[in-house]
């Protein structure tokens, strides 16, 4: 009897999705329950498990786009069954001595993978061994330094580009004569390379052009003096690490005076949705996360109920999950008002781009010692740009700036979090 191994429903609007790696071979044993296959959907990478144990046979290959539903492999259970009752008692002691030696293979290869799992994911590790690449030649940027996907998916692509470029300039050096003009033009290092775009690129990329071509999109922009935040963080970023076991960034900031700005201009944190506005209470904050595989913006819900520490502590398990590819499609969706640090790569200001169908977001920009006028003096202060991307078709001008001027005032005067005024 073969079992059928098909791609389960895995979120609204979602129709179909990219086999992102097998983590068995064709004709393998599997088992029940064990993780065979990596998906990508347009939001997500998802597991998929078996159902059922036998020896399984790959339909679908590495990079094949499916749709719901469809059929990627079989699993052959009647396989697994006969492979169990399979022998007669002329055979029995070679029987036993199959099951100590599998035993002991089995035994030693579980004390390998336990001291591999310290420091290297399982599907990393199986990455590797197909590519013939040392785990000790890569470098982890996981908890503890542990290899994860991504490091191995590096590691693979940096190898293959080494070798691709050795072979090209070894070519090139025997096809052509050693002149003085291609020494100049320097041709061997002319060296291109095409790759399929992921699900998840070619997501961002269609939701990007909606949000540049389905929206009024304008931006107003503003300036904030960082001083009181920093001082804040600077008394108090240690005590609040021992006490709540993350650290006290700006992030916790904004989100905070976000949700309180947003109470008081409810239009910033509506939506469209055809002829009829939606107004939320609640204001459930996307934060843009930048991965190897592209921007994911994961929500911290209930914003206006959290604390400084819960909203770091949701922040941090989020990126952890975004880095690591394990967003749930739950995590990634449902969010009322969007925020970007381009201040991290170095931004000093920019024009972000509506989270479709949200209708606002915020641009966070680096933090730069300028001089500003202050009572009638030229001081140097910690400024930081803040752009606000808005749908002018629910929201005007008046709303858009009186939000931001707002925003400016609680984040200069921190306080004002404490006492909501």
């Amino acid at each position: 009897m073969k079992f059928e191994v098909k791609i389960p429903a895995i979120g609204e609007s979602i129709n179909e999705v990219t086999i992102g790696q097998w983590l068995v071979d064709n004709g393998e044993q599997v088992e029940e329950d064990q993780v065979i296959c990596e998906v990508e959907s347009e939001k997500a990478t998802v597991e998929i498990t078996a159902e059922q144990s036998g020896i399984i046979n790959l339909i679908a290959q590495n990079g094949d786009t499916v749709n719901i539903g469809s059929i990627i492999a079989e699993i052959d259970v009647s396989a697994a069954e006969s492979t169990d009752v399979k022998g007669d008692s002329n055979n029995k002691s070679k029987k036993l001595e199959d099951v100590d030696k599998a035993t002991v293979e089995s035994k030693s290869k579980l004390e390998t993978e336990k001291s591999i799992d310290i420091k290297v994911s399982p599907v990393a590790a199986k990455m590797l061994k197909e590519a013939g690449i040392s785990i000790e030649m890569v470098h982890g940027s996981g908890q503890g330094g542990k290899v994860l996907k991504t490091d191995a998916l590096k590691a693979i692509n940096d190898k293959t580009m080494s070798s691709d470029a050795n072979e090209t300039i070894s070519k090139q050096t025997k096809e052509r004569p050693k002149t003085d003009e291609n020494i100049k033009t320097g041709f061997a290092n002319r060296i291109e390379r095409r790759e399929k775009m992921t699900t998840l690129r070619k997501t961002i990329s269609r939701r990007l052009l909606e949000a540049k071509h389905g929206t009024a999109m304008l931006t107003t922009m503003n300036e904030v003096d960082m001083s009181m935040i920093i001082e804040l963080r600077k008394k108090f970023k240690d005590k609040f690490k021992e006490k709540y076991d993350v650290n006290l960034g700006f992030m916790s900031f904004f989100c905070k005076a976000v949700a309180i700005a947003l109470k008081e201009f409810p239009v910033i944190n509506a939506q469209i949705e055809e002829d009829e506005i939606i107004y939320y209470d609640y204001c459930d904050i996307s934060i843009a996360v930048s991965t190897p595989k592209g921007l994911v913006v994961p929500v911290v819900r209930n914003v206006e109920k959290l604390s400084l520490a819960q909203i770091e502590l949701k922040v941090a398990e989020l990126a952890a999950k975004a880095r690591d590819g394990k967003l749930t499609i739950e995590e990634m969706t449902g969010g009322t008002f969007s925020i970007t640090n381009g201040g991290v790569f170095g931004s000093l200001i920019s024009t972000p781009l509506i989270n479709s169908p949200q209708s606002a977001i915020l641009g966070m920009h680096t933090i730069q010692d300028r001089p500003v006028a202050k009572d009638g003096q030229v001081i140097i202060r910690p400024m930081m740009y803040i752009a606000l991307s808005y749908d002018h078709r629910i929201i005007d001008g008046k709303e858009s700036v009186s939000f931001l001027v707002r925003l400016k005032e609680i984040l200069e005067d921190p306080i004002r979090m404490l006492l909501f005024i």
